[in-house]
């Protein structure tokens, strides 16, 4: 049996791989590629500069590939990049990038994207992450790898959601949320260190303590953020001999929030 629906309508440029299921009434474009064993669910649409990898499986009625809901978009032939394993549920949004970023929207490998879902155009996104129903993010967003964010929560524009943090269900973000945090709030405010989710992907009770004081150093301590980054910084040279593999996550929130440009939620 073809694992093409009949009814389905597939441009003869499209390049579609072995294995590729496509369902009832779905509409793939001229510039799309779809990797080995990706299924596409019935009336959903992919179009534009659309590339998608191997074993995704999108649900139905999804809309892939859009224009970017950008005002000063102009018909460029800008991008949507999907990485692999991806699950993308019914009625998701995914757009194309704009010329004035990249010019590609990225998601990369094994993400889990509830129904409802929109990620505009600009954003990248990590691995492993996961989109509760109706979680939105506006355009030029990063969400780091094993972030989860909560279902019908906003990200504004610009904002970048670090690694394992967690954003509460009906929460607003206005601000960068830092690795390994928990936020949540009408303006999402931390509420602490994630660190059950932190012992599910192994890290040790020595990391997780560390990253503790970390969290500590940065809003419990009344420091100024000068002075919390430099007393953050301080303490990944003090680990980096007995613990290099702590001192290595210490850095990488160290350079998230020396790196910010919205500011920091806190």
């Amino acid at each position: 049996m073809s694992l093409i629906h009949a009814t389905a309508i597939i441009d003869p440029k499209a390049e579609i791989a072995d294995g590729v299921e496509i369902g009832p009434y779905a509409v793939v474009g001229p510039n799309v590629k779809i990797g080995k064993n990706t299924k596409i669910g019935a009336h959903t649409v992919v179009e534009g500069c659309t590339t998608i990898g191997i074993d995704n499986k999108i649900g139905h009625f999804a809309s892939v590939g859009g224009a970017p809901q950008d005002m000063k978009y102009r018909d460029e032939p800008t991008q949507l990049i999907i990485g692999d394993r991806n699950v993308i549920r019914e009625f998701t949004t995914l757009h194309t990038g704009t010329t004035q970023d990249a010019g590609f929207t990225k998601i990369g490998n094994d993400n889990w994207i509830m129904a409802y879902v929109h990620i505009a155009h600009d954003c990248v996104v990590g691995n492993n992450t996961i989109f509760s129903n109706n979680a939105q993010i506006a355009g030029h967003v990063h969400v780091g790898d094993w972030a989860i964010l909560g279902g019908m929560s906003g990200v504004h524009q610009f904002v970048r959601i670090g690694e394992h943090s967690m954003i509460g269900g009906a929460s607003k973000l206005v601000q960068d949320l830092p690795p390994y945090v928990i936020a949540s709030g009408a303006v999402a405010e931390p509420h602490g260190l994630n660190a059950e989710g932190l012992k599910r992907r192994g890290f040790t009770p020595e990391s997780i303590a560390a990253l503790r004081q970390v969290y500590k150093l940065l809003y419990k301590q009344n420091l100024s953020f000068e002075e919390a980054k430099k007393a953050i910084d301080e303490l990944a040279t003090e680990k980096q001999s007995s613990e290099p593999d702590t001192a290595q996550k210490i850095r990488l929130f160290h350079e998230f929030i020396a790196a910010s440009q919205r500011g920091i939620a806190r």
